[in-house]
């Protein structure tokens, strides 16, 4: 039996080429679209009077934003849209997502729907959430400016 020279970085590069290929075919099935669903960040800071919601949604219109908010959660769904680019030579790759996204943030306290203010700029959706004393069912579509 021969005896085989074993090399360790070799080793290290084939498991990183091995793990690399498999996150890939997790993550872009065989149409080209990214799987993995956009999901914005979201901070939230609680007061005696509001709870503050931030939520990081760049590259998108106010327009393109849907916000519903609930005596005890709230809704954010968009839209973002594809750019139609085509490229003459080689090959264009992108990391951007593209598509509906939804993402539904229950609130620690129970809110007054009706008075949320709204602020969108620079990519960043600032809501506050005025805390009321009753219960309220009643779902409220929230305009951006």
């Amino acid at each position: 039996m021969p005896l085989v020279r074993w090399e360790p970085f070799r080793e290290i590069d084939n498991l990183q080429r091995e793990m690399n290929r498999l996150f890939e075919k997790a993550l872009v099935p065989a149409n080209g679209e990214t799987a993995a669903a956009f999901v914005p960040a979201a901070e939230m800071h609680e007061t005696s009077d509001a709870v503050h919601l931030k939520l990081e949604i760049p590259g998108m219109d106010s327009k393109d934003l849907d916000v519903q908010v609930t005596a005890d959660a709230v809704a954010i769904s968009g839209d973002r849209k594809s750019e139609n680019r085509t490229e003459e030579k080689g090959v264009m790759r992108t990391e951007f997502r593209y598509g509906n996204f939804r993402r539904v943030i229950p609130l620690p306290a129970r809110i007054e729907n009706t008075n949320v203010q709204a602020e969108y700029k620079d990519g960043i959706l600032n809501l506050t959430l005025p805390k009321a004393e009753e219960e309220k069912n009643k779902v409220v579509k929230v305009q951006l400016d």
